[in-house]
């Protein structure tokens, strides 16, 4: 099969669609079942992914010497001839006629009010557009799969679900091994609480905060929540939050935490929280699973879908179910160890290779169906 994988999403820090695109394009590269695999950055050819994780020189050239605009789209189309075409991430480039889309989820249409407005100006321009020439859809889930088809009127074989991986970074650690790591931020194993999140509306961060600052003192001392994740957007109240729980000593803001940290913060945790109203998948529950961390999750969207009945479930706008369920989560000592060991087991069934050979499945049906071209839709 000769494959062209649009990589736009491949940028440092990697997070969500940019580690999904990152996976794909790494196991693709080392794969020996493609006779030609094409990455496509913009209108730029890119031989190594690896390459996009570097820093960039800026390179500056006079305005004539650039390329003109249809010039790049013929180059551009001329690379991708006889290739199946995959985006990643929800949008066809205008170059491409035909593709397979990889649709994360919905939250555009279903939480419009939890995304800028440019971001929704974006896919009312271009998404229908994709669509339109979207031969064949990718979701992370069965239940963005159900929304795609129910928002969209798609049909359900027109639909493939390729759940997402873990890495085996994420794994149980000692107490030995999470001392040094966890020094970098002053925390100590098993002594908190943890949520890894964007900042962003629907992640609902503002409920578990509220939540949490109403636990007993001793709770709160014992366990303090630690907060990690990248700075996200329509947060300025949130961050007001943040600040007054850091001042009042029950929690820790990281921020982005780098890769090479942040599986031993998962493995240090007592527990891991995350309240998300809508998730397309929901990773970051997977890769605490995956660490050995008891978690608490929302009953919402595709989360118990990937909990697979290893966290406690809550509704994550009741203040009181999620106040009971954190206690839960940080104290029931038997049901601590039923959902480490199911938790444990529902990631073991999950890697990224296994999301990779699942995704080269769908180009063999598509190639078998003389599609000239693949593009994944996420969110």
């Amino acid at each position: 099969m000769k494959v062209v994988l649009a990589v736009d999403a491949i940028r440092p820090p990697l997070t969500g669609i940019g580690r999904y695109t990152w996976e794909l394009a790494t196991h693709f590269h080392r794969s020996t079942e493609l006779d030609n695999l094409r990455l496509l950055f913009g209108s730029r050819w890119i031989d190594d992914p690896a390459s996009l994780l570097l820093p960039q020189p800026r390179q500056r050239k006079p305005r004539w010497l650039f390329d003109p605009g249809w010039l790049r789209r013929r180059r551009v189309r001329s690379g991708l001839r006889g290739h199946l075409f995959h985006s990643p991430n929800y949008f066809l480039p205008p170059e491409v006629d035909e593709g397979i889309v990889t649709v994360h989820d919905l939250s555009v249409f279903k939480y419009p009010e939890t995304h800028p407005d440019e971001r929704l100006r974006y896919f009312d321009t271009h998404f229908a557009s994709t669509l339109r020439r979207a031969r064949h859809l990718i979701t992370d889930s069965f239940a963005t799969r159900d929304e795609v088809v129910d928002y969209f009127d798609w049909p359900g074989t027109g639909i493939s679900v390729v759940g997402l991986g873990v890495s085996p970074e994420f794994h149980p650690r000692s107490h030995a091994d999470l001392l040094a790591p966890l020094r970098t931020y002053g925390l100590t194993p098993d002594r908190y609480a943890l949520c890894v999140s964007t900042l962003e509306p629907r992640k609902r961060i503002d409920r578990l905060l509220a939540a949490y600052r109403d636990l007993p003192a001793a709770t709160k001392k014992q366990y303090p929540l630690v907060l990690a994740g990248s700075h996200g957007w329509l947060n300025q109240n949130l961050l007001t939050t943040i600040e007054h729980g850091v001042q009042e000593g029950w929690l820790h803001h990281l921020g982005f935490v780098p890769d090479t940290l942040l599986p031993a913060l998962y493995a240090g945790a007592h527990a891991f929280l995350f309240p998300s109203v809508y998730e397309g998948y929901g990773l970051p529950l997977l890769e605490a699973l995956a660490s050995g961390i008891p978690s608490l999750t929302s009953n919402r969207s595709s989360l118990p879908e990937v909990a697979e009945g290893a966290a406690w479930l809550i509704e994550p706008d009741d203040h009181e179910l999620l106040k009971t369920g954190i206690a839960q989560v940080l104290y029931d000592d038997a049901w601590r160890e039923q959902a480490r060991t199911r938790g444990l087991a529902v990631a073991a069934k999950r890697s990224w290779a296994d999301c990779a050979a699942r995704t080269l499945d769908v180009y063999r049906q598509m190639s078998a169906l003389s599609c000239t071209s693949i593009v994944t839709v996420t969110s």
